[in-house]
């Protein structure tokens, strides 16, 4: 009998009820460390949980020619989604067992261009106010020198698993 391999963390995503019987940062701390698969578009985006405690979450990653969009820029959804995975982790730090979120909105601001000379960004969200039913949250891109590079703001919606 030849005991089974456990599953490549890269190719699968946690299943609801293994998320409900973690908190929302010991979820986080596992994925961190690679005992529990990462969002797959990590992967696509080259983007690395590099910090999360408490109502916050850095990721980081480089952009690179693959996230320019037609006129020679990284694409807005590059920072978008930077943005949005920093606010939602956030978010989800501060959330108890048996609880999950949806991201109802965000809105993003675009302050500066990135191309790949941009060099690695970080994204930094910060848990701004978390209710039964709602959450809200900040997030910051910046670059390696701390350059403001965009920045945006989420609503939450905390529901029961």
């Amino acid at each position: 009998m030849t005991a089974s391999k456990p599953p490549d963390v890269s190719t699968v995503v946690v299943s609801p009820e293994l998320l409900a019987s973690m908190t929302g940062l010991e979820y986080l701390q596992k994925m961190q460390r690679g005992e529990l698969p990462g969002m797959p578009i990590a992967k696509t985006l080259g983007l690395e949980l590099a910090e999360v405690e408490q109502g916050r979450a850095v990721f980081v990653s480089t952009p690179v020619f693959e996230h320019y969009n037609a006129i020679g820029t990284v694409h807005a959804g590059y920072t978008a989604t930077l943005l949005d995975s920093c606010m939602a982790c956030a978010v989800l730090s501060a959330l108890p067992k048996g609880t999950g979120f949806t991201t109802m909105e965000f809105k993003v601001s675009l302050l500066r261009p990135l191309t790949k000379e941009t060099g690695i960004v970080r994204a930094e969200g910060t848990l701004l106010s978390r209710g039964r039913r709602g959450a809200t949250a900040e997030g910051r891109l910046s670059d390696a020198n701390g350059k403001l590079l965009a920045h945006a703001t989420t609503t939450c919606l905390i529901f029961e698993f």
